[in-house]
């Protein structure tokens, strides 16, 4: 995951109390969860010099191994691992800035409060890194998916596939999430099987594609540019990552693990981009020169396999759905669509319809859990935990959530209960202001907004 100079990414967060938390409970639970400590040294090191150094060893030898053939480019480059209760990081070169300083081993130091910490590419002490939160994997395969993962994402722009913030807002809906899990399961058939049966399997996952594309108008555009996003760089992870069977680790890990995510609107490109990628590696096609942010993997790969869909896309979706348990699934999503929109409605009540504060992003960064977003229609994504860094200083969200608009222009809280700087809070929220802002009388009655100190703030 990357941040692209307004979004940095981190796993991890809590879960939202009450009926939200019984909402996630009925679902399959999140991958991995970071609880972000205030003190530095309250805890022990999560690895020592000695795991570090493996670790910048392995990711080495691999790219040393590839020398730029995957993708024209080294991969090679700055690596920051960081622990993120203590905010302590081992570097594998020293920084511009000199706030590395050489330990055993390796360099040590330790990132700023007002750096957010995430599995991103990031510009910090002078240098780029890819950033990547500890612990790290045990498995080396695992282990080293996730480092190339992020040392891609260092090295994207100059392939010419800048960051993505695609909202995807469709793949967390009933339709958007059947149609795309039906693709999974045909790209899972497709990775096991050869010749006539791969073909089959991969016609069945453009026509399912297809088929989801119709039902919601733009949804190619913003699924093309996350999987050349997201997708590429965990195809890239897994192309060198050293597993002895790669299509039966995409198969046993991506795919299958993909439909626990609790939305799909960023994870579906960690199942998509390793699969796509496999197949087209398989077809003998030579596509990986040719990509653009609008590229479509499944249109690409029917043309490298000499494939043409049926003239009645619509019609052969929907029986070739019964051969991939489609009833059962249709019945799954129809449960969770009930409790997405008693969900929203909640969120909706609480940030839309309540009395709430308003903040103004300008040169924000933010962490947050990728995988617990809830897309709120027109009005934007509502982030049940997040971080956010900005000119007016640090919010810190744990429960209740935030909403933030699609244009990243501004995000919305709950009522704030005291107003008395530098700290503010609500209810599962902080927020320590710089010196020169306060809040002020909203348009509505109750609500406020963060602005510059032109005038006395506010008392809610």
């Amino acid at each position: 995951m990357i941040g692209n100079g307004q979004t940095n990414l981190l796993l991890g967060g809590v879960f939202i109390k009450n009926s939200m938390t019984r909402f996630f409970r009925g679902l399959l639970p999140a991958a991995l969860l970071f609880v972000l400590g205030n003190c530095p040294y309250l805890a022990a090191e999560a690895i020592t010099g000695r795991e570090a150094l493996q670790y910048f060893q392995e990711a080495d030898a691999i790219t040393r191994a590839d020398g730029g053939a995957l993708w024209g480019v080294s991969l090679g480059g700055g690596l920051l691992l960081v622990d993120p209760t203590t905010r302590i990081a081992y570097a594998n070169q020293p920084d511009p800035q000199g706030r590395l300083a050489r330990v055993g081993p390796v360099l040590r130091g330790e990132i700023p409060m007002d750096v957010n910490l995430a599995n991103t590419a990031l510009d910090w002490a002078g240098s780029k890194w890819s950033m990547i939160l500890l612990p790290l994997p045990p498995e080396r395969e695992k282990r080293a998916t996730l480092l190339l993962h992020e040392l891609w994402h260092r090295v994207q722009d100059q392939i010419g596939l800048p960051a993505s913030a695609a909202a995807n807002h469709h793949l967390d809906t009933r339709d958007g999430r059947y149609w795309l899990q039906l693709e999974w399961r045909a790209l899972a058939a497709a990775l096991a099987a050869e010749g006539a049966e791969r073909t089959r399997a991969i016609t069945d996952a453009a026509l399912f594609r297809e088929r989801r594309r119709a039902i919601f108008p733009g949804a190619a555009v913003e699924e093309n540019a996350m999987e050349m996003h997201e997708g590429l760089a965990e195809y890239t992870g897994v192309k060198l990552s050293g597993a002895p069977d790669l299509a039966k680790f995409v198969i046993d890990g991506e795919l299958k693990g993909a439909p626990s995510k609790e939305t799909f609107v960023r994870s579906f490109a960690y199942a998509n981009g390793p699969a796509y990628g496999l197949l087209l590696d398989a077809a003998g096609a030579s596509w990986r020169e040719r990509l653009d942010p609008k590229t479509d993997l499944a249109a690409t790969l029917l043309q490298a396999a000499r494939i043409k869909l049926p003239p009645n896309g619509t019609s052969a979706a929907e029986e070739r759905a019964r051969g991939y348990g489609s009833g059962s699934l249709a019945a799954q999503e129809d449960k969770r669509e009930k409790m997405r929109r008693a969900l929203m409605a909640e969120y909706r009540a609480r940030l839309v319809e309540g009395a709430v504060l308003q903040i103004p992003l300008r040169q924000m960064s933010m962490q947050f859990d990728p995988g617990n977003l809830v897309p709120l229609e027109s009005l934007g994504t509502v982030y049940p935990n997040i971080r956010v860094v900005d000119d007016w200083g640090i919010l810190t969200v744990a429960e209740g959530g935030a909403l933030l608009r699609a244009d990243f222009s501004q995000i919305t809280l709950s009522q704030p209960k005291n107003s008395t700087p530098p700290a503010l809070a609500g209810e599962g929220w902080t927020l320590e202001l710089k010196p020169g802002w306060s809040i002020a009388p909203g348009k509505r009655k109750g609500d406020f907004i963060l602005q510059p100190s032109t005038a006395p703030s506010a008392q809610p």
